[in-house]
């Protein structure tokens, strides 16, 4: 009989999702059928599938130590991994990262190893906060496109993942963006205009109301900081948080993002993809994190004759 206490990183998880994590080598089939027959207890009493494991809670698995050891996740290999990180904040519960420009925030088909949470892994591997045979590995609140540059929030415990996903869900985190589009926006704006996905083109679009019930509500106040050479430097806020919302958003007012060309932008000083920089982060409890503009974009100000003191 194996016995495990349950670590408040792992507070929240269904049983059977904490021992697929744990017992990596088992298929899940054999996951479910160590719970229905009863070999696993929590707190002396019959786990079941759909459990909610809780801090200081004592799980006994019924098997051999050695199946055990043979089942249980290997220790985490990140030691291949960049380590190049821009971290703006960190503490035990929560790490605050710059996200560059031309890098994924998580693998897809085209990269599966130098993504950002991948270099954040390692970041905390080495540092010893990813103990051998941990549940829970830390995961990202917010993503950003691989061409946005900015703050991305890192859970480094479910609780703490859990609460800023919420505070996500009901608008409570404030997100703050900059950008540069063409032409000249005089004056403040709100955006209210629902918005579709079309996953075939991999593309947003503004939808009138009355006719796709597929399109999400999306709001965004854009606030005018400076002009220069036909272009508008904004600070961009979004309730929501839709794919692609700002870019769709600006294009539909005539104002699309320089260097967008998928919606409607120009190339300009040799910038061939969108400037979209998450700057400001601020929590429900009102602490707030912000990252400096990446080089490529100071260049573009620069050459724009916008002045902006970062």
């Amino acid at each position: 009989m194996i016995q495990v206490k349950i670590e408040p990183a792992d507070s929240g998880k269904k049983l059977h999702r904490y021992l697929r994590q744990r017992l990596s080598q088992m298929p899940l089939s054999g996951i479910y059928k160590m719970i229905r027959v009863g070999r696993v207890k929590i707190n002396g009493k019959k786990g079941k599938m759909d459990s909610v494991l809780q801090p200081g809670d004592e799980l006994m698995i019924y098997m051999p130590d050695e199946e055990f050891a043979t089942l249980s996740k290997p220790k985490p290999k990140f030691t291949g991994m960049k380590k190049v990180l821009d971290v703006i904040f960190e503490d035990e519960h929560l790490l605050v990262v710059n996200k560059p420009t031309d890098l994924l925030t998580h693998p897809d088909r085209t990269e599966h190893k130098d993504t950002l949470i991948n270099r954040a892994l390692a970041y905390l591997y080495h540092q010893g906060e990813i103990p051998e045979n941990r549940a829970f590995m830390p995961a990202t609140v917010n993503r950003l496109d691989r061409n946005t540059s900015g703050l991305v929030l890192i859970g480094k415990d479910g609780d703490t993942l859990r609460r800023l996903s919420q505070e996500i869900r009901e608008h409570r985190l404030q997100k703050t963006y900059l950008t540069i589009v063409h032409g000249m926006v005089m004056k403040d704006g709100m955006i209210d205009a629902p918005l579709l996905r079309e996953q075939g083109v991999n593309k947003t679009f503004v939808a009138r109301r009355d006719e796709n019930t597929k399109a999400m509500s999306a709001r965004t106040t854009y606030h005018v900081l400076a002009h220069g050479r036909q272009m508008t430097l904004l600070e961009v806020d979004i309730e929501s948080g839709r794919t692609h919302q700002i870019r769709a958003h600006l294009k539909s007012i005539g104002h699309p993002l320089i260097g967008d060309s998928k919606y409607g932008g120009q190339p300009v000083f040799g910038l061939t993809y969108h400037l979209l920089h998450a700057y400001r982060l601020t929590l429900a409890d009102g602490k707030s994190f912000v990252a400096p503009l990446p080089d490529e974009f100071q260049s573009v100000l620069e050459a724009a004759g916008i002045d902006f003191i970062d």
